[in-house]
């Protein structure tokens, strides 16, 4: 039923002090769809108990949440948090060390030999068995070279010419050839690595028939054996 303007307006005023006075609160409603009752401000109205008034054509998907909570569907939930972002990559790892040098070879021990030959003119006086000054520089020369050398065998080989008996001759490079290893053993060189012999006029190495030639036969060797460590 349409009520009159002026009653309309005195209804709607009535209405308007229930609201206020009744609940106290203020809900906003909506004046072009609304399932409640509005007053002059367009607010709901509210009854005594707090309730607010329903039209005859309310429905629930007209409902207030201040209302009727209960027909107003919850509000979806807040969506989940972004995931956190992803950790930085760990840092490269550190580059191998670089290998080591190779280590130096080790010191390799190389075999020699050395032969050296002392005319008996340079060593001695004519048949004599002492050493003379110069022949005592060159074996001194001899020692120096050995000086950190591994020794295996020092062989000292005594010669003369063919002149005299082979008996007188044969004694005569012995004497001569140990003269030659007792100063070198003087001079700090192991004997236990010696040995002596006389050849004599044996093993000539030019010939007898000239002063030349015999002067050459007239000898001393010294030959050695060992080896000596080389660092590369």
């Amino acid at each position: 039923m349409k009520l009159p303007a002026r009653y309309r307006y005195l209804f709607l005023s009535a209405l308007s002090a229930v609201s206020v006075s009744a609940a106290g609160k203020d809900i906003e409603g909506n004046q072009k769809n609304t399932g409640y009752w509005l007053d002059q401000r367009g607010t709901v109205v509210v009854d005594p108990y707090g309730l607010c008034w329903r039209t005859g054509y309310f429905s629930k998907d007209l409902a207030l949440p201040e209302c009727d909570p209960s027909l107003v569907p919850p509000p979806p939930p807040p969506p989940p948090p972004p995931p956190p972002p992803p950790p930085p990559p760990p840092p490269p790892p550190p580059p191998p060390p670089p290998p080591p040098p190779p280590p130096p070879p080790p010191p390799q021990a190389v075999a020699f030999a050395e032969k050296i030959t002392f005319g008996s003119d340079e060593l001695f006086d004519f048949d004599r068995a002492e050493l003379k000054a110069p022949a005592r520089a060159k074996l001194d020369a001899l020692v120096v070279k050995l000086q950190g050398a591994d020794l295996k065998a020092i062989h000292i080989i005594g010669y003369t010419d063919s002149v005299g008996t082979d008996s007188y001759n044969d004694m005569l490079s012995q004497h001569r050839a140990s003269s030659v290893r007792d100063y070198l053993i003087s001079k700090g060189v192991d004997p236990s690595l010696m040995d002596v012999a006389g050849r004599g006029k044996r093993d000539p190495i030019a010939s007898n028939a000239t002063k030349e030639g015999r002067a050459q036969n007239r000898r001393v060797e010294v030959e050695v054996d060992g080896s000596r460590t080389i660092v590369r």
